[in-house]
């Protein structure tokens, strides 16, 4: 009996050991979790353009994230390198995955995405489960959130009909791909409305000019017509070959044979000349007229001017001059009429149905594009009133584009867009509050 009892007790304690060991042995194979000990976003600044580095890893979601920046993740010890890649890092702003590179060096996984962020979005950069430390531990907490830097891109009422649009970020590119790239003579990239670096055209007042070739379809290929633009003119040391202060031809595609803007030397107010087509085939220019003081047909105005919004000098001067301004300009075939807004707001407006009885321009039947080279040739010009090859103006002191004291533009241009539609006074302040600062 003695003898058996000590056999259960040693096969007792036998099948302890075992246990113990084995509970031993199996904390011992679990590597420890994998932890992120830093996640940083180096990138440019859209205001300085020097090199910022911005955390990712404090406790808060971080902002002003570079859209061109590069994340490097540290991690408590080295990864295993079979485990690192894009399948296994992701970043993403809810809707879908940015394509990235990524690699690794030690303990540092670098992501690179393959282009830039959009601006003023949400993301989450995530590490799954799936990538391993070398010793086989599991990541733990591997997400984390940002904001990059700058602003949403904007959407314009009736996107469909938006045939070109040019942001002048850096470059005279359509971003809609529907017209070649602009050929660009002394314009600088500064900074826009809301301080972003190089996101605005700068022109001189004395050389500067963007043209865009073969773009009479702006005009012939629409009856409704919006165009909508951003622009800062600069007063300062601008005039003419008296010593007076020149005007500026903001664009014209054309000039009064397409469409052209401009601002009168006195700053004092401003005009669009637009080219129509009425129902018989028969082409006309019209000249829209915007000064201060401005009258309509209710106080002694033109009979076809149904509404005119009078500003004193100063006001007019303090809206259009040394600062940045939202100007649109709509035709609307079916009515007839075309608007003048100001940073969204209804300035003029004029109806070809109260021109008088037998007038051709009672049957406008939309906008068109007349010219005919060599006065003119069917270039977008901005800065200017025609592109270089045309001969209109040039025996005129105001209108020879080599002429430094010409009416060149001076100041700003940004976000410049064509729409083949006409905006309703509800779709023009939807977009100025979407593009405003």
């Amino acid at each position: 009996m003695r003898m058996l009892s000590k056999m259960k007790y040693w096969i007792g304690a036998l099948i302890l050991g075992a246990l113990v060991f084995t509970a031993c042995d199996d904390e011992e194979g679990e590597a420890p979790a994998l932890t992120i000990e830093a996640l940083t976003a180096t990138g440019t600044s859209l205001e300085t353009g020097e090199e910022v580095t911005v955390d990712l890893n404090a406790a808060s979601s971080a902002s002003d994230v570079p859209p061109d920046a590069v994340f490097e993740i540290t991690f408590d010890r080295e990864i295993d390198t079979e485990t690192v890649s894009a399948s296994n890092i992701s970043i993403s702003d809810g809707d879908n995955d940015v394509a990235l590179t990524v690699t690794a060096d030690g303990s540092v996984v670098t992501v690179t995405p393959n282009e830039e962020l959009i601006q003023g979005t949400d993301y989450t950069v995530t590490v799954s489960t799936a990538l391993l430390a070398s010793d086989g531990g599991t990541v733990t907490n591997g997400s984390r959130t940002f904001e990059t830097a700058g602003r949403l891109p904007v959407v314009a009422p009736q996107e469909d009909a938006q045939v070109a649009y040019w942001k002048l970020d850096g470059n005279a590119s359509d971003e809609m791909g529907n017209y070649a790239d602009g050929t660009e003579v002394e314009v600088e990239y500064q900074a826009d409305r809301f301080g972003t670096i190089e996101s605005a055209a700068y022109f001189d007042g004395d050389a500067s000019i963007i043209e865009i070739a073969d773009a009479g379809a702006l005009m012939t290929e629409t009856q409704d017509f919006t165009i909508s633009f951003w622009l800062k003119p600069d007063t300062t040391n601008h005039f003419n070959d008296d010593g007076n202060q020149t005007g500026m031809f903001v664009f014209g595609l054309g000039a009064f044979y397409g469409i052209q803007y401009e601002i009168f030397g006195s700053y004092d107010g401003s005009k669009y000349a637009v080219s129509y087509v009425n129902d018989e085939g028969t082409q006309f220019a019209e000249d829209m007229f915007f000064p201060s003081n401005a009258t309509d047909n209710t106080n002694g105005g033109w009979q076809g001017w149904d509404f005119a919004r009078s500003l004193s000098v100063t006001e007019m001067k303090n809206t259009i001059t040394q600062t940045w301004y939202h100007n649109v300009f709509t035709y609307n075939a079916a009515e007839k009429k075309g608007y003048l807004y100001f940073n969204g707001e209804l300035m003029k407006s004029f109806d070809f149905n109260l021109w008088p009885d037998g007038d051709p321009k009672q049957t406008a039947a939309g906008v068109d594009y007349r010219g005919a080279e060599p006065e003119v040739f069917d270039d977008l010009a901005l800065g200017f009133i025609h592109s270089r090859a045309g001969t209109l103006f040039d025996d005129a002191a105001f209108g020879n584009y080599e002429n430094p004291n010409a009416n060149h533009f001076k100041g700003w241009l940004d976000d410049f867009r064509i729409i083949h539609a006409a905006y309703s006074e509800d779709d023009v302040a939807t977009l100025y509050e979407a593009e405003r600062p």
